[in-house]
């Protein structure tokens, strides 16, 4: 025996013991069985779901990078791929950190006014619940930036290329997210008051990158021999077209995420945004397919491809709210419209090396009118389609009004053109001292002092 008899607890205190030790274990079993309550236990399980669903998405919107770099590569000249890819990389790097410190609370911060937040720079008093939001978000900002990189290829100083794209990501794509979406901490866009509809992005995203990109393509001017000395159209081949379908399979996979992912929330409504993406860009290639045998075009696979993403954009508005049969109405018309605007936009000798504008701007605004137009809950609402159109106006006048500005004011301290012994010996070279193909020939200039 370690204690004497005389050291036992007296049996008197035995009750008082009890009561005491009851008291002290009693809150924590409450919160035990709190934490163990079935609804509790499915909230936590729905939010992580949720979670990893916000997050997996992003995850495939951030590939949709590498479908942009291998379509704009492979449609500019052999002499330019590591320009293209450098760029398409870096909008992704650079834009994460002015996304992060400036673009996500202009987009989702207070927003007293209607026009823009004011609070969450740099995830200022951001909770913790929200970095899923923000990681998907700047996918889509990177996704809106290098919209502009393919239209102005193979002309464009790199360095003065950078800071439009961190502009864009950080000021002029927030801003008009703001109007259309934000008001996750108080306040709501003045688009988002009048009922504007944008699910994912048509026109937040894609009509405000594709406006950028016109505004860069007037700034920027066209490429050497691109028009002839009358103006006559002059084609410049792309150098690896195979490498153009890989990227446009590419962004089609990640427009599951895109689309979908704009949910937020991982629910059973996600099979229908499916279907009406894939049915869109199914449709948008047939829908290009018919208006080049209409206009007794070849039937070309690069405006096949950018016919099937023009479909993509023209359902990324409305996707949640169409039924399949409009999606692929809506598909349809906005690969059939891209192949009209790129003849057009070629007689204007507007040199779009992939065709950003006819893609992104037509697709943009015409998916942005069509959510109104095949909204199911609300078929054919005229009040409807007018807010839709002056979202679409609004969109021109801010993305491109303010890209405009942006380039006019970069060329003044960094030139944005490359020079023309730059542009002939390729950008790959001169901006980078690589080459994506270097047992390609080159002459003397190409290869630089190390091979004379």
């Amino acid at each position: 025996m370690i204690f004497s008899r005389s050291s036992e607890v007296p049996r008197s205190l035995f009750p008082l013991l009890s009561i005491l030790l009851v008291t002290l274990l009693a809150p924590g079993v409450a919160r035990a069985a709190e934490a163990a309550s079935p609804a509790l236990t499915l909230q936590s399980l729905k939010a992580a779901t949720d979670m990893v669903w916000v997050v997996a998405a992003g995850a495939l919107v951030f590939f949709m990078q590498a479908g942009f770099a291998f379509l704009e590569s492979g449609m500019a000249r052999a002499k330019n791929t590591v320009n293209v890819i450098m760029k398409n990389y870096c909008d992704m790097c650079f834009g994460a950190v002015a996304y992060w410190l400036v673009g996500y609370g202009l987009m989702f911060g207070i927003n007293q006014t209607g026009w823009l937040g004011t609070s969450g720079f740099a995830l200022h008093r951001v909770a913790e619940s929200e970095y899923g939001a923000l990681f998907f978000q700047t996918m889509f900002a990177a996704t809106s930036a290098t919209i502009v990189s393919g239209a102005i290829a193979e002309r464009t100083r790199f360095s003065a290329y950078i800071i439009g794209s961190v502009v864009i990501t950080g000021l002029i794509y927030p801003v008009y997210g703001s109007w259309v979406w934000g008001s996750t901490h108080g306040g709501e866009g003045w688009l988002r008051q009048l009922g504007f509809i944008d699910f994912a992005g048509s026109s937040v995203v894609h009509a405000v990158g594709g406006w950028a990109a016109l505004a860069a393509i007037l700034a920027v001017g066209p490429r050497t021999g691109r028009f002839g000395p009358e103006g006559q159209s002059r084609q410049i081949l792309g150098h690896n077209l195979p490498l153009v379908s890989l990227g446009a399979f590419i962004l089609w996979i990640g427009w599951f995420g895109f689309n979908a992912g704009s949910t937020g929330a991982a629910t059973v409504g996600l099979g229908k945004i499916a279907l009406n993406t894939h049915m869109g860009g199914a449709a948008g290639a047939l829908g290009a397919i018919a208006m080049m045998t209409l206009l007794r075009q070849k039937l070309l696979m690069t405006t096949t491809l950018n016919g099937s993403i023009a479909g993509l954009v023209g359902v990324t508005a409305g996707c949640h709210v169409m039924e399949p049969a409009f999606a692929v109405v809506a598909g349809a018309v906005a690969g059939a419209l891209s192949v009209v605007a790129a003849s057009m936009l070629e007689a204007f000798k507007v040199d779009d090396v992939v065709g950003a504008v006819s893609v992104h701007v037509v697709g943009g605004v015409w998916g942005t009118l069509a959510a109104g137009l095949f909204n199911a809950n609300d078929l054919f609402n005229p009040a409807q389609v007018g807010v839709q159109a002056l979202g679409c106006l609004a969109a021109f006048v801010w993305a491109f009004g303010a890209s405009m500005l942006m380039y006019w004011l970069i060329n003044k301290v960094v030139p944005l053109r490359a020079s023309t012994l730059d542009e002939q010996r390729g950008l790959d070279f001169s901006e980078h001292y690589e080459m994506g193909y270097p047992e390609f020939q080159h002459d003397a200039v190409h290869r630089g002092k190390q091979h004379a």
